[in-house]
């Protein structure tokens, strides 16, 4: 079974952080920024919709849970930081206010959490955090469809569809949502999946979710409107 999760109102607290540096992960390796720390403090003000920093820059907010998911089949403690099939620590900026993240179930229950609120992230969430803060207020919709068979998540959102894509390796990671999206256009508009990669080629965008989990995310969107 699949389980949908619609996100409606999504509310910040009053503040937030995001750190940069300072420990061995491979970003901070490569970046040559293992040594020193950078923290940003942020003031949030929901009602403005904006975060502003220490240093008085502003950045607009886009509120989303960066957590949303349910444990794999397999036995075991599993942890939280990772991404799976199953949903987790997605961190895809796209899931705000709005949207609906469909899921495949694995185990009785679902067993469905969700935390880690992100006040406002960029694809990549490169500096291996967003603003992180707490969430006064998260109103979640579930949907449960008994008859659609998924394998990776799907979320449709204000744009359009998304298919999303796990993996150690970013290439692979690419792989599956590409694959998982050819199966999305064949069920939405009958293509088989040579008509479906060469559509793609046109109409289907590719973002890096997040690479900093350890297993890194892409997301294939396909815009509404593109295909008509």
């Amino acid at each position: 079974m699949t389980l949908e999760v619609q996100a409606g109102q999504i509310r910040t607290g009053g503040w937030g952080w995001t750190e940069a540096g300072g420990w061995d992960h491979e970003v901070n390796r490569r970046l040559g920024l293992t040594r020193d720390e950078y923290r940003l403090h942020w003031e949030i003000d929901d009602d403005r919709g904006t975060a502003t920093n220490q240093d008085g820059r502003t950045v607009p907010l886009r509120p989303f849970m960066g957590v949303m998911g349910m444990p794999p089949a397999e036995p075991g403690v599993h942890p939280t930081s990772p991404p799976r099939p199953t949903g987790g620590n997605i961190d895809c900026k796209e899931l705000v206010a709005g949207t609906s993240l469909y899921l495949p179930i694995a185990v009785p229950g679902g067993l469905f959490s969700t935390g880690d609120g992100h006040g406002a992230q960029g694809d990549g969430e490169v500096s291996e955090t967003a603003i992180e803060c707490p969430i006064e207020r998260c109103d979640l919709t579930f949907i449960l469809h008994p008859q659609l068979a998924i394998s990776t998540p799907r979320a449709r959102t204000t744009e359009g569809w998304l298919t999303l894509g796990f993996h150690d390796d970013l290439n692979e990671a690419m792989f599956l949502a590409l694959d998982a999206m050819l199966e999305l256009m064949g069920e939405q508009y009958g293509m088989g999946r040579g008509e479906a990669l060469t559509m793609a080629g046109v109409a289907v965008d590719l973002r890096i979710t997040q690479v900093v989990n350890g297993v890194k995310g892409v997301h294939a969107v396909l815009p509404d409107g593109a295909i008509c």
